[in-house]
C-alpha cells in the first residue's frame, strides 16, 4: 500500500477531497498504466479515459493551456478549436509520443469504423515529458503492446509515483512521476467534483517547497553532488470535472493549476513544458449531427471561483503525491533519483 500525502500529516487547502483524493473521483474517468522498468530503460504509458462510452462518439467538453510551451503534446490545436476531446488522454516519454499517437488512432479505428470512411478522422490527444535522465530515450522502447495495457487495464484506483509515463520522471530533483489529487465543490445547484493527475518532471531542487516551508536547500545539502542542469524538465496536468462548464470557462479553471505548480516551488522555466490539458463529463457531444439544436446547462461566472480554488489545492497535492508516493531508482548510466521519503521525517520534525 502507498503511502501518501496526508498520512504524513501534510494537508493542502479546506475544501473536502472525494473518497480516493485521485482523478477518478470524477465519475466514469479512469486511469491505467504500462510500465517498463529494466536498467536503462525506465519509461511507459499513462492512459486517462474521460468516461465508459465510445468517446469518439461521445465527445467530452475539453480546453487546454500551455503555460510554457517547451512541449511536443498533441491534439490541443483541435481542443482549442473545436472545445471538445474524442480519444483518451495517453502520457509518454518525449521521443515515444509519435508512436504512441500511431497506436491510439489504431485504437480508434477499432472502435470506430467509420472513421476514415463515412466520417473524418479522428484527434488523438498525447502528452509527453523528457525522461532521458534515467530512461534511455534513443531506444524508444515504447510499443503498441504497452499502450494497449495501460488503455485497457485502466480503472478507479490505481498507482502513483515511478509508474507508467511517470517511471523515469524527475521532479526537484528527486523522483517523480504521477500523482493526484480531488476536490468537492459544493453549490445550491449540487455537488461536483475536480480532479488533477501530474505527470512531474520539473523544477530545481533549490525551489521546492513542501507546503509552503522551503525544504529544497536542505535535501540539496543530503543528496550526492551533481552538475547543475537548471529547471530543463516538463510537466503534464490533467484536470477532470463533472462540473456544468463551457469549453471558454474551462480553460479559465485548468489555468489555476499553475497556482498550485508555483506553490511547490516552480518558476516555470525556459525549457520546462507546462501544459494542462481538462476535460468536463457533464455534458457529451455526439458526433453525429442529428439536425437539432444542442441544449446543456453551464455554471454562472461567479461559481468559478471555488473551482479555481480547488484546481490549485489539488494540483499542488498531485505534485507532492507523485513524489512521496515514487521509490529511488537507479537508470541510465547508473543515474540515481533519491525519493522525496528518505527525507520527509526529518523535514517534517523541524
Amino acid at each position: 500500500m502507498q503511502k501518501r500525502v496526508r498520512e504524513y500529516g501534510i494537508q493542502i487547502g479546506t475544501l473536502p477531497t472525494g473518497p480516493l483524493n485521485k482523478i477518478t473521483d470524477v465519475k466514469g474517468v479512469k486511469v491505467g498504466h504500462s510500465t517498463i522498468a529494466n536498467g536503462d530503460i525506465q519509461t511507459g504509458v499513462t492512459a486517462i479515459i474521460p468516461h465508459d462510452e465510445n468517446i469518439f462518439n461521445n465527445k467530452v467538453i475539453a480546453a487546454s493551456y500551455a503555460m510554457n510551451g517547451f512541449g511536443k503534446t498533441m491534439g490541443t490545436l483541435q481542443i482549442d478549436e473545436l472545445g471538445t476531446i474524442e480519444t483518451p488522454i495517453l502520457l509518454t516519454n518525449t521521443l515515444s509520443a509519435g508512436e504512441v499517437a500511431n497506436h491510439l488512432i489504431s485504437y480508434s479505428l477499432t472502435q470506430n469504423k467509420e472513421i476514415g470512411d463515412t466520417t473524418g478522422t479522428v484527434n488523438p490527444v498525447v502528452g509527453e515529458c523528457n525522461d532521458m535522465f534515467l530512461n534511455n530515450i534513443r531506444k524508444q522502447s515504447v510499443t503498441k503492446k504497452h499502450v494497449r495495457e495501460a488503455l485497457e487495464t485502466a480503472n478507479i484506483d490505481f498507482e502513483e509515483g515511478g509508474v507508467g509515463a511517470g517511471t523515469g520522471m524527475k521532479c526537484f530533483g528527486l523522483k517523480g512521476g504521477i500523482g493526484s489529487s480531488s476536490r468537492i465543490l459544493t453549490y445550491p445547484h449540487g455537488t461536483y467534483t475536480i480532479g488533477v493527475l501530474v505527470l512531474s518532471n520539473f523544477g530545481e531542487i533549490d525551489q521546492f517547497r513542501l507546503n509552503g516551508i522551503y525544504v529544497g536547500p536542505i535535501i540539496k545539502a543530503k543528496l550526492p553532488k551533481k552538475s547543475e542542469t537548471g529547471d530543463k524538465g516538463s510537466i503534464m496536468i490533467i484536470i477532470a470535472t463533472d462540473l456544468p462548464v463551457t469549453s471558454r470557462q474551462l480553460k479559465r479553471i485548468i489555468k489555476r493549476s499553475s497556482v498550485g505548480l508555483s506553490r511547490t516551488g516552480s518558476f516555470i522555466g525556459n525549457g520546462s513544458g507546462d501544459i494542462f490539458i481538462g476535460f468536463s463529463t457533464a455534458t457529451r457531444i455526439s458526433h453525429e449531427n442529428k439536425a437539432n439544436l444542442l441544449t446543456f446547462n453551464v455554471v454562472h461566472e461567479d461559481d468559478l471561483d471555488q473551482a479555481f480554488l480547488a484546481t490549485a489545492d489539488a494540483t499542488e497535492e498531485a505534485i507532492l503525491q507523485s513524489l512521496v508516493t515514487a521509490k529511488t531508482t537507479t537508470g541510465r548510466n547508473g543515474n540515481t533519483l533519491y525519493s522525496l521519503v528518505e527525507f520527509i521525517d526529518e523535514l517534517l520534525s523541524k
